[in-house]
């Protein structure tokens, strides 16, 4: 029987679990989160967890390996201190775009984390916006998929002029996410032809849709190097785009990201803060981010109170 809700966080993203437990009016959970001298890392939780029902929070983003131990760690120490549930809360599902063999003797990452994080005795994931869906499949355990999309549809209707928008999907693979934004938008859809020469390089063919005297949104799920999204920005400029914007959940923004946007014909990236984007916010006035603590904080109420969580996204 579980006594109790307990949230504590790991060292990836502190400010948005603050945030998260601020919405929920909740205390975060004590614990020490650091590492002994050799680089080894050390938790230990302050509080009681005897058959609470606990939640911890860490975005697997840079450093990614440092980040995905600690989660293991924390999950492991919470069962072994009779946590009745433990649920994973990754706002950001760091390896989701190794989810595929795409060579000889490659390897499936993706699966290789889930595998991990349910060896350590996690009972349940919480995430958003996984790069593919099917990554869902490779874990044993509940998965609690969520989406950025009616966040980012709400702030798009609040600041820009709808009529006349066209919502662009930047590669084949994100089709089916830009059509459902799309259409809660009544916008319409374009698709850019993009062929990858190879990782984190890629080269924009042409623009498949109606973009001439409209305005263009990019939606993506993550911007790495920027790479993708300034070439999908110029293709849509040579096909006639009046101003261009681009949204993304997750703001990797790795590299020279940042003077890339700067640089390129997009007015505005719009992104959340599954990934901590402090310190690149000061590096451009292209940037903004919306909260995405208020959708963490009532799934994770949902899922403490065991009543549904698809109805955030219906």
């Amino acid at each position: 029987m579980r006594v109790g809700l307990k949230i504590f966080s790991g060292n990836s993203n502190p400010l948005l679990a603050t945030e998260i437990t601020r919405y929920m009016g909740i205390p975060l959970g004590s614990a020490m989160v650091g590492s002994f001298s050799d680089g080894e890392i050390q938790v230990e939780f302050k509080e009681n967890v005897r058959g609470m029902d606990v939640f911890v929070i860490q975005s697997t983003c840079r450093p990614v390996n440092d980040n995905i131990i600690e989660l293991l760690i924390m999950i492991d120490a919470l069962k072994r201190a009779s946590a009745s549930r433990v649920t994973a809360v990754m706002p950001y599902y760091g390896y989701a775009r190794q989810d595929r063999k795409v060579a000889s003797r490659a390897p499936i990452t993706a699966k290789l984390i889930a595998d991990l994080i349910t060896a350590a005795g996690a009972d349940r994931v919480l995430t958003i916006d996984l790069h593919a869906g099917q990554i869902q499949g490779f874990f044993d355990i509940p998965v609690d998929h969520l989406y950025a999309g009616p966040l980012m549809c709400e702030t798009i209707r609040r600041e820009l002029n709808t009529r006349g928008i066209t919502v662009v999907s930047p590669d084949a693979g994100g089709v089916e996410r830009a059509r459902a934004f799309a259409k809660r938008l009544g916008a319409s859809l374009a698709i850019i032809d993009k062929r990858r020469s190879k990782p984190n390089e890629s080269e924009v063919m042409n623009v498949i849709g109606d973009v001439a005297d409209r305005d263009a949104i990019i939606l993506d799920d993550m911007v790495d190097t920027a790479g993708t999204l300034v070439k999908a920005a110029q293709a849509l400029e040579r096909a006639g785009a009046h101003t261009i914007y681009a949204c993304c959940t997750h703001a990797v923004l790795s590299g020279e990201a940042v003077d890339k946007i700067n640089a390129s014909s997009i007015s505005k990236l719009y992104m959340t803060d599954t990934v901590p984007t402090l310190d690149k916010l000061e590096l451009s006035s292209k940037l903004q981010v919306e909260s995405i603590a208020p959708l963490l904080g009532e799934a994770i109420s949902r899922i403490y109170r065991e009543v549904s969580v698809s109805e955030l996204f219906l």
